[in-house]
C-alpha cells in the first residue's frame, strides 16, 4: 500500500500551480539528476521540452513555461528568492541561453524550445517530454506525468495511469478512513497521533517538528506578505489585490514588524462576531494572491488551493484558541496531511483529472477535519467533517478565465475556507454513528464524478467561466 507522508501533501514551492508550475519544475530537477546518473548530462548540447494536454492549453496562464526554465537552470523551488525570478527569465529570453543545471551553457529559445502541444498523452492530461540532442547527433528523451500537488511520475510506472506513486510503508498503512479509523480505535490514540507515528518512520521528533515549523512558518509569512501587498496581479486580467484593503479595514492601527508579531496583535484584539468571516477571507485571499504572483506557497494539497488550510488554522489560532501553541498547528497539519492522503489515493488531488472539487474541495476536507480534532472532536467526527466539507464540493468544475489561477481560484478559497469551518461545526454536533454518508463513499463519488465529468472542466480553460466571460470584460 502506498504511504504518503505530510510532508508529500505540504510542499514548498513558487505559485501559481502545484501540477502545472511546481510539477514541471520538478520534473526538469529530475530530469536533470537523472542525465547526472547515466553520465550523459555533460554530452547534452540541445534541449527541448514539449508541454501536453492541460499543461499545453492553460501553460502560458500557469507560469509553466517558466517553472520549465527554472527548473532546467537547476533553481530550487523551496529557496530561490521569487524575486529573481523575472529577472532569470528575461536573461534566457534576451540571450537565447540558458545555464543548463547551473553548469552547462547551452542555446535554447524559450519560445521555440518549449512547445506547447495540445495532444493529450494516455496516462494523465499533464504531460511533458525532455528531449536532449546529444553531441554525437543521437536525442534521448524522457516523458513524465504532473499529477497534481507537485507529484510526478514517469511514462514507464503504470500506476502512474492510476494517479499514484509509491513509498515507504508505514507502520500504520492507511488507504482508507475506516482502516484509520481502525487503527484509532485499536491504538486508542486520537488521528494526529497515529499520523505521528507514521511519520516516527521517516523522521525524528526534532526533524519532524523542524518541519512542520517550516511549513507553516511559510503559511504565516504567505499571508503576512499578501496582507502587505498592493497592486494588481500578473497576467492580463487586470485583477486587483483585495486582501490588502480588507485587511487595512480589519486591523486599524495594530502596531508589529514582523508576521510573528503580527499574528500575537490579532490575537490580542478583540475581534467582533461579523468580522470573523472577513478575517478568514482575508486571510485566504491573502496566500492565493501571493500564488498568483509567483509568490511562495504550501501546496495544501495545490498550490491552486493553498490558502484554505492557511486561513482555517489562522481561524483556530485568534478566533477558537488564543493560547493555541506549536502542538495545536503540528496536530492541526498531522491530521490535514493524512486526510489530503486519503483523497490522492482514493481519488485525485489534480484538477485536470477532477475539476477544482479535487482542489478546493480536498482542501476544505482536509482543514475541516483538522480543526474538528483542534476542538476536541472524536476521530469519527474528524472524518465525518472532511465528509461534509467534500459533499457540498462534489462536482465543482476547474474553469480558470485565461488559464490564470486567478478567477474564480482565489475566491473560491475562500469559499473553501468557510466550508470548512462550517463543516466543522456541523461534525462537532453530530453523532456519527448517524452520519448517513462516510467518509471513503464521498471520496468515491468524487472519483466516480471526476471520470463523468467533460474534459473541459478539467483545467483546460474550453468551458464554464473560461469561455462564459470574455477576456475583454476583464
Amino acid at each position: 500500500m502506498e504511504s504518503i507522508s505530510v510532508f508529500d501533501m505540504l510542499k514548498i514551492g513558487v505559485g501559481p500551480s502545484s501540477s502545472h508550475t511546481l510539477g514541471p519544475w520538478r520534473a526538469a530537477e529530475r530530469w536533470i539528476k537523472e542525465l547526472q546518473d547515466s553520465n550523459t548530462f555533460s554530452a547534452i548540447e540541445k534541449i527541448q521540452v514539449i508541454l501536453y494536454g492541460s499543461l499545453s492549453l492553460t501553460g502560458k496562464g500557469h507560469a509553466t513555461d517558466t517553472a520549465v526554465a527554472l527548473g532546467l537552470l537547476g533553481a530550487d523551488p523551496v529557496t530561490i528568492p521569487t524575486r529573481q525570478i523575472p529577472e532569470l527569465i528575461t536573461s534566457i529570453k534576451e540571450n537565447k541561453k540558458i545555464n543548463f543545471g547551473g553548469e552547462n551553457e547551452l542555446d535554447f529559445d524559450f519560445d521555440t524550445d518549449i512547445i506547447f502541444k495540445r495532444e493529450f498523452l494516455p496516462f494523465h492530461a499533464n504531460g511533458i517530454k525532455f528531449n536532449g540532442q546529444l553531441k554525437n547527433g543521437s536525442t534521448i528523451s524522457e516523458t513524465y506525468y504532473s499529477i497534481g500537488g507537485g507529484f510526478v511520475v514517469k511514462e514507464e510506472r503504470i500506476n502512474s495511469k492510476e494517479n499514484k506513486e509509491v513509498f515507504k510503508t508505514f507502520p500504520f498503512p492507511i488507504k482508507t478512513g475506516v482502516e484509520l479509523l481502525a487503527y484509532c480505535e485499536k491504538e486508542n490514540k486520537s488521528i494526529s497521533a497515529i499520523v505521528l507515528e507514521n511519520e516516527r518512520s521517516l523522521l525524528s521528533d526534532d526533524e519532524i517538528d523542524e518541519k512542520i515549523g517550516h511549513v507553516w512558518n511559510t503559511m504565516l509569512e504567505c499571508m503576512y506578505t499578501g496582507c502587505h501587498s498592493e497592486g494588481i496581479l500578473p497576467g492580463g486580467l487586470n485583477v486587483r489585490r483585495r486582501a490588502f484593503d480588507m485587511h487595512q479595514k480589519l486591523k486599524g492601527e495594530l502596531p508589529y514588524s514582523t508576521p510573528l508579531e503580527w499574528l500575537k496583535t490579532i490575537r490580542e484584539t478583540e475581534v467582533k462576531f461579523r468580522q470573523i468571516l472577513k478575517w478568514v477571507s482575508c486571510f485566504a485571499l491573502a496566500v492565493n494572491e501571493v500564488n498568483a504572483s509567483l509568490g511562495r506557497v504550501v501546496t495544501a494539497p495545490t498550490n491552486g488551493s493553498a490558502g484554505v488550510i492557511p486561513a482555517v488554522l489562522m481561524y483556530y489560532l485568534v478566533i477558537e484558541n488564543h493560547d493555541g501553541d506549536f502542538d495545536d498547528i503540528k496536530r492541526f497539519l498531522l491530521v490535514a496531511g493524512e486526510i489530503g492522503s486519503i483523497f490522492k489515493k482514493g481519488a485525485t488531488i489534480s484538477a485536470a483529472m477532477g475539476g477544482c472539487q479535487a482542489e478546493i474541495g480536498v482542501s476544505s476536507a482536509m482543514a475541516a477535519g483538522a480543526l474538528t480534532e483542534l476542538m476536541g472532536g472524536t476521530p469519527e467526527q474528524v472524518l465525518c467533517a472532511a465528509e461534509i466539507a467534500m459533499e457540498h464540493h462534489l462536482g465543482l468544475t476547474c474553469d480558470p478565465i485565461g488559464g490564470l489561477v486567478q478567477i474564480p481560484c482565489i475566491e473560491r478559497n475562500s469559499m473553501g475556507a468557510i466550508k470548512a469551518i462550517n463543516a466543522a461545526e456541523l461534525a462537532m454536533d453530530t453523532d456519527p454513528a448517524a452520519a448517513k454518508v462516510p467518509l471513503d463513499k464521498v471520496v468515491n463519488t468524487m472519483w466516480e464524478t471526476a471520470k463523468d465529468m467533460s474534459s473541459k472542466y478539467k483545467e483546460t480553460s474550453e468551458g464554464g467561466l473560461a469561455v462564459g466571460v470574455f477576456l475583454s470584460d476583464c
